[in-house]
């Protein structure tokens, strides 16, 4: 009996009362920080693994321009608005589209679909400057393919909705266009930071499988709240696709803006996650 109760008490009393909890219980032993991408690494051009991840994002480019449009365009052939999908409806194909793409594709290119996440994932070292170029070349092509498709389908009704092309709409200036499409990708590309974080993938294992998920849900969210504003780009290509193909003058008039501003709101995403949130250069000091 006294051994028994002398193993009560040291399982009682085995750990001390406060643990660490959250983040003050990872130590250098269970994570070590990846080393950054080289900015150049030319041996990725002899990787079947690197073309069949530029391939990758074309496809999802692809798809994703081909469903998000078409249901645009559904949404604008309707009389009656109430009979339709909504702008609810359209946020949530432009939400969907990414959370299943993402799913899909994570694991051969990392799911970007997206010229400013990559460009925002690139300036953290987290892809070499070679792969950043070819993805985002692909993912406009994809985009452009895709837009191509949906105009094939019904050319009239493609002129007549827009073409699903970003414009700043009337009663908002080109400053609330850019403002919205660089806060836009901000909460985007910080939310592809977190969902992605190889510390939290160490600490919670969950964390990878649920990854699509948030990232989809963020661009849903986007979106109903800047459609009314630009029709929401916070992704270049996406905006690309859809101008090149609609092909009006008032498609190309505010066209920087869904370039300028997706790239400042990754960058700045990007330093936030980086530098804020991880302390990475004063890790390196240290």
């Amino acid at each position: 009996m006294e051994g028994k109760e002398e193993d009560v008490k040291l399982g009682a009393n085995k750990f001390s009362e406060r643990q660490p909890i959250g983040t003050s219980a990872q130590t250098d032993k269970d994570y070590k920080e990846p080393p950054p991408a080289p900015l150049f690494e030319p041996g990725e051009l002899h990787s079947w693994s690197f073309w069949r991840a530029g391939i990758a994002e074309f496809i999802a480019t692809f798809l994703f321009l081909y469903i998000t449009i078409l249901t645009v365009m559904g949404y604008s052939r309707t009389t009656n608005k109430c009979a339709s999908v909504g702008v609810q409806g359209i946020a949530w194909a432009f939400g969907g589209m990414i959370f299943a793409l993402v799913y899909c594709t994570a694991g051969i290119s990392g799911g970007h679909i997206n010229p400013a996440v990559t460009f925002g994932l690139f300036l953290a070292r987290k892809l070499s400057l070679t792969r950043a170029i070819f993805y985002i070349v692909m993912q406009c092509l994809g985009a452009i393919c895709g837009a191509g498709v949906v105009k094939g389908f019904e050319k009239g009704l493609f002129e007549n909705s827009g073409g699903g092309a970003n414009v700043v709409n009337h009663g908002y200036t080109k400053g609330d266009g850019l403002g919205a499409e660089i806060i836009g990708t901000f909460v985007l590309v910080y939310t592809v930071f977190s969902a992605t974080d190889a510390k939290r993938n160490a600490r919670d294992s969950h964390v990878p499988i649920l990854a699509p998920l948030p990232i989809g849900f963020a661009v849903f969210l986007v979106h109903l709240a800047t459609i009314p504003i630009t029709g929401t780009g916070i992704n270049p290509a996406r905006s690309l696709g859809a101008a090149i193909i609609y092909n009006k003058d008032h498609a190309w008039d505010d066209h920087w803006i869904f370039w300028v501003g997706p790239f400042i709101g990754a960058a700045l995403a990007a330093l936030y996650h980086q530098i804020v949130i991880r302390a990475i250069p004063f890790k390196s000091r240290a």
